[in-house]
């Protein structure tokens, strides 16, 4: 599966993706708000093996974030389908990425969510102390819905997108 952006692709994660998977989710600096990762790139095969399954049956996806000329620039994933809600996360990006990256990536996966999917609300939580990621959600439109002591939680309505969208345009 492929989405196709203004200045990145998003591509559905391959068994070749398990170095640069692991690579990323074995940098402390990227990943300190994120749940930790064991193991070795043959686990990580592994589990993108299982992972693949789940695609197949429309469960979950994991998408590498590419440049046009196919240089890998992140990571993001979209699961946990329930009440007309989609969570997106283990959302990593490179240092050196440009720094369109991530709002791109994020429009992408609220395109995908709402109009691929046919969700009307997205879910996810935010590790508490992660004030770039938690103000990027708020500028966007998303709001706390909950807390506990080490996450908040927001909600992000399809209709609040369709609105922020507009003035997201010119990076879609």
């Amino acid at each position: 599966m492929l989405l196709i952006g203004k200045n990145i692709n998003m591509r559905t994660v391959a068994l070749g993706d398990a170095e640069f998977i692991y690579a990323m989710r074995q940098n402390q600096d990227k990943t300190k708000y994120l749940s930790k990762v064991t193991g070795t790139v043959e686990s990580q095969k592994e589990w993108i093996k299982n992972y693949k399954k789940r695609e197949k049956e429309g469960q979950e996806f994991y998408f590498v974030i590419e440049s046009k000329n196919e240089e890998k620039l992140g990571l993001v994933r979209v699961y946990d389908f329930k009440d007309g809600s989609f969570c997106w996360g283990s959302w990593l990006i490179k240092e050196d990425a440009p720094k369109t990256t991530a709002i791109e990536s994020a429009l992408q996966i609220y395109e995908f969510g709402f109009y691929n999917l046919g969700f009307q609300k997205s879910h996810f939580d935010v590790r508490k102390g992660n004030d770039k990621v938690i103000a990027f959600h708020k500028r966007f439109g998303a709001k706390i819905v909950d807390k506990d002591e080490l996450d908040y939680f927001f909600h992000f309505e399809k209709s609040v997108y369709e609105l922020i969208k507009e003035k997201y345009k010119r990076y879609l």
